[in-house]
């Protein structure tokens, strides 16, 4: 069996396919799709086309139900076989994909397998290769039998009868076997490679530490460009950084050391959740985090939610945190006409309204910057030397008198 590779970036077309289900709006379908647009371009794909279905739940066998399968067939077809493939925004489950598969007989992806194919392409180090490998065997294994499905087709006897084993299970069960082994290779080799990490985190001192974290995209690597004045690659694709990046820094001669963490992002595979907890044991071990916020994107309140929630799963506690609305100087807003009486929405909404919100009970514990701009980032340094030098306090109070007499 071949060695699971990343996948070359190379401009292909394909479709898009969400459901409108009773827990979220029509509004809040297309933004799904927008992400999972942004997705696909991340990964190299042009979407030409998007399909939704309204339903309570997925269909069990075709996700989208028969009549819109064969919707989509029909375009597909029409298109002279220009459509590489179709991507479904949620994760499929086997028998789903092997239905679908079966009807629109191109390349089908779900929301999931894409953003393994974007880790595996972004993966530098050895360390995340590691754990993107681990992902991919971890999503394949299910999933394993329809691969197989050409060679059940020649398993029947000519008088008309079924063996019940033939060359597409044998071949199946290796392919399990070889894949489980692989999977307890690929763990043994990450638990080494944490062995690593950890001591290296062990001999850091007693420097506090600090965490950027967000959803994807918010910015995250540009301010720490800005505050540790080193180069650390960002790019406005998805998931531009997948290595945790460490480096200690200094405002007013307090040093503290600042990492930078992989995004986040809705409905985040499992797979890849479990493969990089060793990763995030940066934001496990912080003792204060900085959540940087993409303020000018319309559902940023949406995006809080999902960071903090997978926080609380990865550290299964509330750490000290500050909020760092980012990116200002792309804030825009719709000014309604005096005579509309729709509710206000937050397209219609004033940056100074937003800040009197409920973001006003945030006090002392929030800022508004542009990075990309460097806007009240001396502000942000004042914050974070304020929130650093209190918890250094904390640890060492004899520190404290230096503080007050030398101004360190």
């Amino acid at each position: 069996m071949k060695e699971i590779i990343p996948t070359e970036t190379k401009t292909e077309t394909a479709v898009l396919v969400g459901l409108i289900t009773s827990g979220q709006r029509e509004s809040q379908s297309k933004e799904y799709l927008d992400e999972l647009e942004f997705l696909a371009t991340t990964a190299g794909i042009r979407s030409i086309r998007r399909f939704t279905q309204k339903t309570e739940t997925p269909h069990p066998v075709t996700f989208v139900g028969s009549g819109k399968l064969q919707e989509i067939k029909t375009f597909v077809e029409d298109e002279n076989n220009s459509i590489r493939m179709v991507i479904f925004d949620d994760e499929l489950t086997p028998k789903q994909l092997r239905n679908i598969e079966s009807v629109l007989k191109i390349k089908i992806m779900d929301r999931t397998s894409l953003i393994l194919d974007i880790f595996a392409s972004r993966a530098q180090t050895a360390h995340s290769k590691i754990q993107v490998e681990l992902a991919q065997y971890n999503y394949m294994l299910p999933r394993l039998k329809r691969l197989w499905t050409h060679l059940e087709r020649q398993s029947g006897s000519g008088s008309g009868g079924f063996r019940m084993r033939g060359p597409g299970e044998t071949q199946l069960e290796t392919d399990k076997r070889i894949i489980l082994e692989k999977i307890s290779r690929l763990k043994a080799d990450l638990k080494e490679i944490d062995k690593q990490q950890f001591t290296q985190r062990q001999n850091r001192g007693k420097l506090v530490r600090v965490a950027l974290v967000g959803y994807t995209n918010a910015g995250k690597s540009t301010l720490m460009t800005l505050l540790t004045k080193s180069e650390v690659f960002a790019e406005n694709k998805l998931f531009a950084t997948l290595d945790t990046t460490v480096r200690k820094t200094t405002i007013d001669n307090l040093a503290f050391l600042l990492s930078d963490t992989v995004g986040f992002i809705r409905k985040l595979p499992a797979e890849l959740i479990e493969s990089f907890k060793s990763t995030l044991d940066e934001v496990r071990e912080a003792d204060l985090l900085v959540h940087v916020v993409d303020i000018s994107h319309h559902s940023f309140e949406e995006h809080i939610e999902v960071v903090s929630k997978t926080l609380t799963d990865i550290t299964g506690e509330t750490k000290p945190n500050i909020i760092v609305f980012n990116k200002i100087d792309a804030f825009t807003f719709i000014e309604k006409d005096s005579d509309d009486l729709t509710p206000l929405t937050r397209e219609n909404i004033t940056l100074d309204e937003l800040k009197q919100s409920w973001i006003s009970r945030l006090n002392e514990n929030c800022v508004f910057i542009s990075a990309r701009e460097k806007q009240n980032i001396e502000e942000l340094k004042e914050m974070l030397y304020s929130k650093v030098r209190e918890i250094h306090i904390q640890r060492f109070p004899y520190n404290d008198f230096l503080f007050q007499h030398y101004e360190i």
